[in-house]
């Protein structure tokens, strides 16, 4: 895990503040065929901005992260989120106790200590997002984009480093 500067905290702290609320989120990985979404939980974005998603070792999505780790999380909802970074496959009964719902018993058919559940840890690199939650900032993003004019500083859409 990697100290984050004070930027990268506050970086970590509006996508967080952005994706709250946010029940599925699309995760991309790459297949053979090449990209593929699918929706997922967030079960959470940690301190350093990671993201962790549990699944299932005989999914694709789990044998498409043993060939290529690249990954993109996107958000939509109050804000549309977009995140890029490096999937790890972590086995750890604890965390799966930490994150387990009673609903994913009957969702799965399993309990958090089935060997065959794993979680995907999202090493988060960058984000780039649009916060549509601000409606003034929203106005005057729209005003200038019909005009023609230069959008910068409406804080509207913005690309950030998160390690």
């Amino acid at each position: 895990m990697t100290n984050p500067t004070s930027d990268n905290r506050e970086a970590i702290e509006k996508v967080r503040e952005l994706i709250k609320g946010i029940e599925t989120a699309m995760l991309t990985t790459v297949s053979e065929e090449g990209l593929v979404s699918r929706p997922m939980k967030t079960q959470e974005m940690d301190s350093d901005g990671s993201l962790w998603f549990l699944t299932q070792k005989d999914s694709g999505k789990f044998h498409e992260l043993l060939r290529n780790r690249q990954v993109n999380v996107a958000y939509a909802g109050k804000s549309f989120v977009s995140i890029r970074g490096t999937a790890e496959l972590v086995e750890d009964v604890e965390k799966l106790k930490q994150f387990w719902n009673p609903m994913y018993k009957e969702l799965l058919e399993t309990t958090y200590d089935d060997p065959t559940l794993v979680l995907i840890k999202v090493n988060a690199e960058t984000a780039e997002y649009w916060d549509s939650g601000n409606k003034f900032q929203m106005a005057k993003f729209m005003l200038r984009r019909l005009m023609g004019k230069n959008t910068e500083g409406t804080e509207i859409n913005r690309i950030v480093t998160l390690r």
